[in-house]
């Protein structure tokens, strides 16, 4: 499972690198911790950074599910998408919140699909 490893590392820093947004953001709207509000700019970057840590307890694990009873290359495309996915969402939020629907869409698709895939997997592995 070493591409599906490599995507979901690439997912730990893509949401590390939105914390360090968050982190610029506090400091450049004087958000001062532990607030998470009084900038409509600064709640833009910290929703993005709380909405992807949501998804990622969604999408690791079903990455290692589908790895490993379906294809690990198929996981890692997928995932990529994903990552991907969450790049277009960030840009999308932080603009003009309104226009991130479509980014979050795909994101949304990606995950479901990384889940039932690894449910199909389960279940055929459940039945030989």
């Amino acid at each position: 499972m070493v591409w599906t490893s490599l995507v979901i590392l690439l997912a730990l820093l893509e949401y590390s690198l939105f914390g360090a947004l968050v982190s610029r953001a506090r400091g450049q709207y004087g958000i001062k911790a532990p607030a998470v509000s009084g900038n409509p700019v600064f709640e833009r970057y910290f929703r993005v950074q709380q909405n992807t840590l949501e998804h990622l307890v969604m999408v690791i694990p079903a990455m290692f599910i589908f790895a490993w009873f379906l294809s690990d290359r198929w996981s890692a495309v997928l995932g990529l998408l994903y990552v991907i996915s969450r790049i277009f969402y960030a840009y999308a939020y932080i603009k003009e919140p309104a226009s991130r629907h479509y980014p979050a869409m795909a994101g949304g698709f990606l995950t479901l699909a990384l889940m039932l895939g690894g449910l199909v997997g389960v279940v055929v592995k459940l039945w030989r």
